[in-house]
């Protein structure tokens, strides 16, 4: 963890008798986005402002309620106070309510993360813990209540030590059998080829570090550009394949794909197939042009 981290809040993991002192820090860096301001023609800032619909006369915030539609333009109003009462109490505890398989949970279900870290006397119960679920295989569900809202949340231990992964409601989450997916037989040659292309492109380990904001970076250099004065031309961009609409061979695919994405210098054994009857021709795939990069972004950057 970096030293310029700073910490969220002081909390306490309980789990039967064993309460372990934690420091709460955001896992992500907010602001990495580039953001533009909401500006007139002529340079102006803008800014807005709420109105009635029927009347368009400005409404200030001191005068705003909030309305729960209970059917159409049929509202039950409750004031400041009154949702404030409503609101979760926050909790300083993080309260353990089981231990489940660490694959037991599906990714979907995840949301923000945090990292904890022992706070002052908490190194031997933090370090305790994570060695257990570590050898374990599992990972802790817990109830947790911060800045006024009721949390399920999962911690779970790597090598360096504990994560907090809140996560999301069952109510909150789609599941793929709803979506009533059509199935197709797969023949095992056309397995075989999947499985080699899989092979020839496989890697070990997630490096996050070998994917970079390209979007980002272009944005950056346009702005690069207008600080200089220049004009910014637009790149063009070759027009994306259809999703569908397009009848491709599949062995075809399969067999360019290997030929395609084979490092140089590693052989692969591609299945021989007999040739398909004259009359059935892949059809053409569109030919998408190489993409420009952008120019070296000069050192008086404007600022993000």
């Amino acid at each position: 963890m970096a030293t310029s981290a700073r910490s969220i809040a002081s909390l306490t993991l309980s789990f039967g008798l064993v309460n372990v002192p934690v420091r709460l820090y955001s896992a992500t860096e907010p602001g990495s986005d580039v953001r533009f301001n909401l500006l007139d023609k002529d340079g102006s800032r803008l800014k807005q402002q709420y109105v009635k619909e029927r009347t368009r006369q400005v409404v200030e915030r001191k005068d705003m309620m909030k309305g729960y539609e209970v059917e159409k333009d049929h509202f039950v109003l409750f004031t400041p106070e009154e949702l404030k009462n409503l609101e979760e109490g926050s909790s300083r505890v993080i309260d353990i309510v089981s231990f489940v398989p660490l694959s037991s949970i599906d990714p979907l279900f995840y949301d923000k993360s945090y990292l904890l870290a022992p706070d002052k006397r908490g190194a031997k119960p933090y370090s305790l813990l994570a060695e257990a679920m570590r050898q374990s295989d599992r990972c802790a569900l817990a109830k947790w209540a911060f800045k006024a809202k009721q949390y399920i949340v999962q911690v779970r231990a790597d090598e360096h030590g504990l994560i907090l992964q809140q996560l999301r409601y069952a109510e909150e989450v789609r599941s793929l059998a709803d979506l009533d997916i059509e199935t197709a037989p797969v023949s095992s040659t056309e397995l075989q080829l999947a499985l080699q292309l899989v092979d020839q492109i496989a890697a070990d380990t997630f490096d996050p570090a070998q994917f970079q904001d390209e979007e980002k970076a272009r944005v950056l250099a346009a702005i690069d550009e207008k600080v200089q004065g220049k004009e910014i031309v637009a790149s063009a961009h070759g027009e994306e394949e259809p999703a569908s609409g397009q009848v491709i061979d599949l062995m075809d695919a399969l067999r360019s794909s290997l030929q395609k994405k084979r490092p140089a210098g590693k052989a692969t054994n591609v299945t021989k197939l007999k040739p398909a009857p004259a009359a059935r021709k892949p059809a053409k795939r569109a030919v998408t042009a190489p993409e420009p990069q952008a120019a070296p972004a000069p050192r008086s950057r404007a600022r993000k």
